[in-house]
């Protein structure tokens, strides 16, 4: 599959890194190479084509590096970017909807034998026993039973997270409703569709990091994982989180951004649970000590990014001159000393007066952003384009 890319691009520099993951894999037709080698240089191949406006081709290459990761299985690849490996697959689903409505039509043969009188809903009450009964039906351990293969179950598992995000999706309340809704997908313009599922895919990170936020026991980690290419969050101004997070060997960024001239935003995360986000000396609020720590952290990373500025360009294609960032350090409901959340956004608002290239942000202040944003991006598409007010 990575071999196959090199002929969907004309760009040079994509093709250059795309040698050098083959190189790590040993060649055209070579060994297949492990580790993390292999894994950044497919997110060095994903970044370049995001530099090169290429989203489909980055893509991609993200998705060969979540595989590489081990987040991915190989099923999933190949489905998407393997003609005959999905028409293999979609050939076993058909043959797997063939044998189920064959065991269908035999259960129902039964069932007119045994009760000649037998209506529709003695057919639906059989197929929901069935149903529940799944969890005791087995395979047996003798010479005629089936021995899975670590493939299958993994394709077992796939299907089992299938059915858990179908499973959370919104229901209609009644038949009529399921009906309109049939009526309005079938409809629907593709374009709408995506912007309908991206805006419900939004709000569920949202939700996920809100949680995380109201988690006091929640690590750093932990709300980066809630974070992680949800660029949208910080603002329209971003195209994109970039796949490397280091271009230099002393500074590992949280969340590097593009903008859309190019240049680099850094975004630098801390815990949400900070008591002394804000404190009271002498009657005046100012920000507290890991507020200071955190901006002297990203201090240094843009001063390592300005002096290293030309080789970055050189290497990556990111321009790391005047790079900015942003701070996100805490949230109101854990600050002590009796402090506001007016005063606490006061406080910071009055310290980002006086910086340049670096703001503070509260948990708090990045989802209400959101929020708002997603409230204005919902109103547009529920508004009717023909409405001239």
């Amino acid at each position: 599959m990575v071999e196959a890319t090199r002929d969907l691009t004309e760009q040079v520099t994509v093709r250059e890194r795309i040698d050098a993951v083959l190189s790590v894999m040993g060649g055209f037709g070579g060994t297949y190479g492990k580790g993390r080698r292999l894994v950044d240089a497919l997110e060095d191949v994903a970044q370049e084509a995001l530099l090169r406006e290429d989203i489909g081709l980055a893509r991609r290459f993200q998705h060969f590096a979540g595989y590489a990761r081990g987040d991915l299985f190989l099923e999933i690849l190949e489905n998407y970017y393997d003609e005959k490996a999905r028409q293999r697959s979609e050939e076993q689903m058909r043959r797997m909807v063939a044998m189920g409505a064959d065991r269908a039509a035999a259960a129902l043969d039964v069932l007119c034998r045994d009760q000649p009188d037998a209506t529709a809903g003695d057919a639906r009450d059989l197929f929901r026993g069935i149903a529940q009964s799944g969890d005791h039906l087995g395979l047996g351990s003798g010479e005629g039973g089936i021995q899975l293969s670590t493939k299958e179950v993994r394709r077992l598992q796939q299907f089992g997270h299938m059915e858990i995000v179908l499973r959370s999706l919104p229901r209609p309340a009644s038949p009529e409703a399921a009906r309109m809704m049939s009526d309005v997908l079938a409809d629907i313009d593709a374009g709408l569709l995506a912007q309908l599922l991206e805006m419900q895919a939004r709000r569920v990170g949202l939700a996920a990091l809100r949680a995380a936020v109201e988690d006091s026991k929640s690590s750093e980690s932990a709300l980066h994982a809630c974070l992680k290419n949800q660029e949208w969050i910080f603002g329209g101004a971003y195209v994109a989180e970039l796949a490397r997070r280091q271009y230099t060997p002393d500074a590992i960024l949280d969340i590097p951004l593009l903008r859309g001239d190019g240049s680099l935003h850094v975004v630098e995360l801390k815990r949400a649970n900070i008591n002394d986000l804000v404190i009271r000396r002498s009657g005046h609020l100012m920000p507290g000590a890991p507020a200071h720590h955190a901006v002297s952290q990203a201090q240094n990373y843009l001063r390592i990014m300005d002096e290293n500025r030309h080789s970055i360009l050189a290497d990556y294609g990111v321009d790391t001159r005047r790079v900015s960032a942003t701070v996100v350090i805490g949230h109101p409901r854990y600050v002590n000393g009796g402090v506001t959340r007016q005063e606490i956004a006061e406080t910071l608002r009055t310290y980002n007066a006086h910086a340049v290239r670096i703001e503070v942000i509260t948990y708090e202040g990045l989802l209400d952003s959101a929020e708002r944003m997603l409230a204005f991006s919902s109103t547009r598409q529920h508004s009717d384009p023909s409405d001239p007010n």
